[in-house]
């Protein structure tokens, strides 16, 4: 029980999207699932947040400009262009996940306590609409 309860936090660090449904697949419950997954997905917000820029900084010598940024996610930008960083933490967070978000995010030079609090709103956000649509259409069947 604890493997699948800490397999389920594990999925939800990199993508919230396969981790609800391995939960149910699992057999949890889906409090289980939705306390496991909010978990998970706060340790992979604050992972990408303060280790990103570390990380970054170790596989490339030059921090990537702007420009870099823009070419690799052109949706996400998009959102930043219109909403700002609630758009950036909030939405992109519920549509590509936080860890790209606060990639995109620190590529920017956003302020990165604004766009964690967002990205943890986002995932919040996230977990309940998941798990509630993973129970009740599960109860369908």
């Amino acid at each position: 029980m604890f493997l699948k309860i800490l397999t389920v936090a594990g999925l939800a660090t990199v993508e919230i999207y396969a981790a609800i449904p391995a939960g149910f697949a699992f057999g949890l419950s889906p409090w289980t699932i939705f306390f496991a997954s909010i978990t998970g997905g706060l340790v992979g917000v604050f992972v990408a947040a303060f280790l990103g820029d570390k990380i970054r900084s170790f596989f490339h010598k030059n921090k990537p400009t702007k420009e870099a940024a823009e070419k690799k996610h052109p949706a996400i930008l998009k959102l930043w262009n219109k909403y700002g960083i609630i758009g950036l933490g909030f939405l992109g967070t519920v549509s590509v996940g936080a860890p790209i978000s606060i990639a995109v995010g620190v590529g920017l030079n956003a302020n990165i306590k604004k766009l964690v609090t967002w990205c943890c709103i986002g995932v919040l956000t996230r977990c309940i609409v998941f798990t509630l649509v993973g129970y009740y259409g599960l109860q369908l069947f």
